[in-house]
């Protein structure tokens, strides 16, 4: 098996975030190999095993993009969808190992096997983002791919869903075979539903829209997006704990509610955008900022949480303790592929959209980082260079492909941003959990740089 490199640097004015970046790329790229029967594929499971995971495959895919090992996640997430199969209800393979075949640790034959229920739903919503950020057209047009996608959203969801809800669930029959949630521990073992099912359930429906959209069937998409928006309403609804001031993690097999906070269930909610905004997407914030994760694959997930939702502190803080050489099991595969995804798409806020043919940068540093530059980011089909300096001026250079659409999004509500030195109306808008914004569109030819930045 060859080893693979990646030319995607980092520089900045702090030192430890320079060095941690560092790291992470090295150990990152030490858990690819090309070459074997599988195809080419990255360690997203426990070290040693050789294999790879669907909920880890799912979270490190990000990190993964960011390095340009979008074809090697392509060719991981394809296996999961080829192996989707009735004879396991319409589960695929939890584990897949280095020679193709489902990991010995976890699958004995179609009647035992370990599988958590979100797994489906999550990889569905991650070949979306994955299509978002790359423009690969084999996610919109795949038969494996297609054929997985309905599958899920339909037959996977009867087959499990014995009481009719809409909603697959656990029962304790089934030992590890359908857990109804991430969460391994005594609760999730036990439990009905976990709440990271409902979201990524919600994620799996609303992208599952989108992608039969680009493909003209627009009735159908709405179907769907309804279904999704039923699903929101019965999680705010019957999964909002008002006495306590917080979500339930857990539905447990009476139907009644665990009052216990996991973080690792509660991070898919924020993830997914299923939770309302205002009180309620800020309670879980704060319970999450207060909780401690149970291990370091939760603790992963953290920093993207927060920047995404505006907590730039807190999620730099979260940053910086998963490069902490002091960090127990930092080796596990899932820390360097998410730190590098957290950098990219929450510090830098890189997030392209290739339906538009848009790359968006939203630049989410704090005090203790004057400036940082992301350099040969593969996105689409392009190499493009991002600098931030504070939030008050973004750099874009497009490196090499065919032009984009650069939009440059700063926090707060400006009436003009100065593009290359000219003063130019800026639109606003409110983003996620109603944070303030502004942004300028720039057109990107091929070698071009331009520089966007707040009045002065």
């Amino acid at each position: 098996m060859s080893r693979v490199d990646s030319p995607l640097t980092l520089q900045s004015s702090h030192r430890k975030l320079q060095e941690g970046f560092a790291w992470a790329k090295a150990q990152a790229l030490a858990y690819v190999f090309l070459g074997d029967p599988v195809g080419d594929w990255y360690e997203a499971s426990l070290p040693g095993r050789e294999a790879f995971c669907m909920r880890d495959v799912s979270h490190q895919c990000t990190g993964a993009r960011a390095l340009g090992l979008a074809a090697v996640t392509r060719n991981m997430f394809h296996a999961f969808a080829r192996n989707i199969s009735a004879s396991r209800d319409w589960c695929t393979f939890w584990e897949i190992d280095k020679r193709g075949a489902p990991c010995s640790a976890d699958y004995r034959d179609d009647s035992s096997f370990w599988y958590n229920l979100p797994a489906n739903f999550d990889i569905l919503q991650a070949c979306f983002r994955e299509y978002l950020w790359t423009g690969d057209r084999a996610y919109i047009d795949d038969p494996a791919f297609l054929h997985f996608y309905e599958a899920t959203v339909s037959s996977y969801v009867d087959a499990w869903d014995k009481d009719g809800d809409g909603i697959p669930e656990h029962r304790p029959e089934y030992g590890v075979r359908g857990l109804g949630s991430y969460d391994e521990g005594r609760n999730g073992r036990a439990c009905l539903a976990g709440g990271d099912l409902v979201a990524l359930q919600f994620a799996a429906y609303q992208a599952y829209a989108e992608i039969i959209a680009l493909r003209g069937n627009t009735a159908e998409a709405e179907r769907f997006l309804t279904k999704a928006r039923l699903l929101r309403e019965q999680y705010n609804g019957r999964w909002w704990d008002a006495q306590r001031g917080i979500f339930s993690s857990i539905k447990l097999q009476d139907r009644s509610f665990a009052a216990d906070f996991i973080p690792g269930i509660q991070v898919f909610p924020l993830l997914s955008g299923i939770i309302e905004e205002g009180l309620k997407t800020d309670a879980t914030l704060d319970a999450l900022i207060r909780a401690e994760a149970p291990n370091v694959e939760s603790r992963s997930y953290y920093p993207e949480v927060y920047y995404a939702y505006g907590r730039n502190g807190s999620a730099y803080r979260e940053l910086m303790a998963l490069v902490d050489p002091g960090l127990e099991r930092r080796e596990y595969p899932e820390v360097s592929f998410a730190v590098l995804g957290s950098i990219a798409a929450g510090l830098m806020g890189i997030e392209p959209d290739a339906r538009e043919n848009l790359v968006a940068t939203l630049p989410r540093l704090t005090r203790d980082t004057a400036w940082v530059e992301l350099g040969s980011v593969a996105v689409m089909k392009n190499v493009i260079n991002i600098r931030h300096e504070g939030t008050e001026r973004s750099l874009c250079r497009n490196a090499s492909g065919a032009s984009f659409i650069w939009k440059a999004v700063f926090p707060g509500t400006l009436n003009t941003l100065i593009v290359d030195g000219q003063k130019t109306a800026a639109t606003t808008g409110r983003g996620v959990n109603g944070q303030e914004l502004s942004w300028v569109v720039v057109r990107m030819e091929p070698g071009e740089s331009h520089t966007v930045c707040r009045n002065r």
